[in-house]
């Protein structure tokens, strides 16, 4: 326990104490003498109870510092993630004030554009699950796209809001590094972003199975969630709140029984779960889904099109020719 604990309050102290990395290496040297204390004291053959007290104490200062730590909304944010979702919905419109539609042409050369866009609910007739891994098969990072009768996408992605000069740390991650951003974005914008700015390998499925009053539910718990993080923010956790738990949260509003699973977690493995539960193209195998679900060279030969959304589906089970009708 003692070992436990003296790691996670090393790897705190790294990522959370203020100053540059000397102070922070100061810092968890002076934390590691009464941690192997602690540690020598709980192994040997007579207990040191001086030595567990005085961990003891620091390990509750600890935790009083550590709760002091609070997710914030004005940093200097990343021009990808300065804009977090606002949206609201009157009637059958859903307003949204900034969905993210930049142009890129590399990872630091794009030009910045958030729109304010209109979408009818009543139109709302597809929904798409993509999944693009950027480390590995069992990592991947989830988007939700919901098609429109005009053609239009619109993406919903859980996000870590970035500052200026940061960079993703899946460790990080766990110890509030991050605060979290829901981003909607035009399908060209993410999708791009990742094919072919950060050369990931990106799948998309269509989601079977749901009415046009779920697709609706869906996109207002975006909206719900949107209005969640204005009012409170929130850290980002690698575990517990990422961009896979908030759809397993979205689709449990959907269907209530749906199970817990390792994938859950081990992101990259989604498709089989969601095809395990019923959520997939029926009577396609997977192997089937997700060589024509692969939709990564499509998108860099498609590139900046207007018709980038119907092009990378071309081909794809459950999707007509037209790309973006329900199944």
């Amino acid at each position: 326990m003692c070992l436990c604990i003296g790691i996670w309050g090393g790897f705190a102290l790294w990522y959370q104490f203020p100053g540059n990395v000397v102070a922070k290496v100061v810092a968890i040297l002076v934390w590691c003498v009464p941690s192997i204390w602690a540690i020598r004291a709980g192994f040997g053959p007579v207990r040191r109870w001086h030595s567990l007290a005085v961990f003891g104490v620091l390990f509750a200062v600890m935790l009083i510092w550590w709760a002091t730590i609070t997710p914030q909304q004005d940093r200097a944010w990343a021009d990808d993630v300065a804009q977090p979702l606002h949206a609201r919905i009157e009637g059958d419109r859903l307003i949204i004030d900034n969905v993210r539609n930049f142009h890129w042409r590399g990872k630091t050369d794009y030009d910045v554009r958030w729109e304010k866009r209109e979408y009818d609910l009543s139109q709302v007739q597809s929904v798409d699950m993509i999944l693009s891994y950027w480390m590995g098969p069992a990592i991947a990072h989830t988007l939700v796209s919901f098609g429109f009768a005009d053609g239009r996408q619109l993406v919903f992605s859980l996000e870590i809001r970035k500052e200026q000069g940061e960079s993703f740390s899946a460790l990080g991650g766990f110890f509030r590094k991050f605060e979290a951003v829901l981003v909607a974005s035009d399908e060209r914008d993410i999708v791009l972003t990742r094919s072919n700015v950060r050369g990931e390998d990106v799948y998309l499925y269509r989601l079977h199975g749901l009415s046009p009053d779920k697709m609706r539910e869906l996109l207002r718990f975006y909206v719900d969630r949107a209005e969640q993080l204005e009012q409170a923010p929130r850290f980002y956790n690698t575990l517990t709140s990422n961009c896979t738990t908030v759809v397993f949260e979205l689709m449990r509003r959907i269907q209530p029984n749906l199970p817990l699973d390792y994938r859950l977690l081990a992101s990259g493995y989604l498709a089989e779960y969601a095809e395990d539960v019923g959520g997939l193209t029926p009577g396609v195998p997977l192997a089937r889904l997700q060589q024509a679900g692969r939709i990564t060279l499509r998108a860099r030969e498609a590139g900046d099109v207007a018709n980038f959304s119907s092009r990378i589906r071309a081909g794809v089970p459950g999707i007509p020719a037209s790309g973006t009708t329900s199944q």
